[in-house]
């Protein structure tokens, strides 16, 4: 092997050594924002594995948790508590779907699809066939269309 081409598999080890930094990314909880009353913004967020998602109560009395028949398989995650920041890390591909429990009727939720590419067929199937309240389907349906 020639000194160059040691260098250049030197340099190609080393960069692909660097590991992939994870992002933290905030949504809000709001009682009124660009698309209506009681929404996070933004409402849906594509990430990455090992991302961190830190929904941050701006208004009062809200809470972020997840819906328990929108996450990626063996993923369960508790509750967050009122007016208190959520932390939520990604720690499977697919998609994770949020409420407020207080307003999850009035259409307060979330989505977050982690991972490239699409959403696997099974995870994105069980998410459009959960049964949510009306408004919060309403204002789901564009979020898992755009996820696909």
């Amino acid at each position: 092997m020639s000194i160059k081409a040691l260098r250049a598999a030197i340099l190609l080890s080393a960069v692909l050594a660097v590991p992939v930094m994870a992002k933290d990314i905030t949504v809000q909880m709001k009682s009124q924002g660009a698309a209506g009353m009681m929404v996070f913004e933004p409402s849906l967020v594509k990430a990455n594995v090992g991302d961190t998602i830190h929904f941050v109560p701006t208004d009062p009395s809200h809470n972020a948790e997840p819906i328990p028949s929108m996450l990626p398989d063996g993923v369960t995650a508790p509750a967050g508590a009122m007016n208190k920041e959520y932390i939520l890390t990604l720690t499977k591909p697919g998609l994770y779907g949020i409420k407020c429990k207080p307003h999850y009727t009035m259409g307060m939720v979330a989505l977050i699809k982690a991972g490239k590419g699409a959403a696997p067929n099974a995870a994105a199937a069980a998410a459009a066939a959960a049964k949510l309240p009306p408004l919060a389907g309403k204002r789901m349906a564009p979020m898992l269309a755009e996820a696909k």
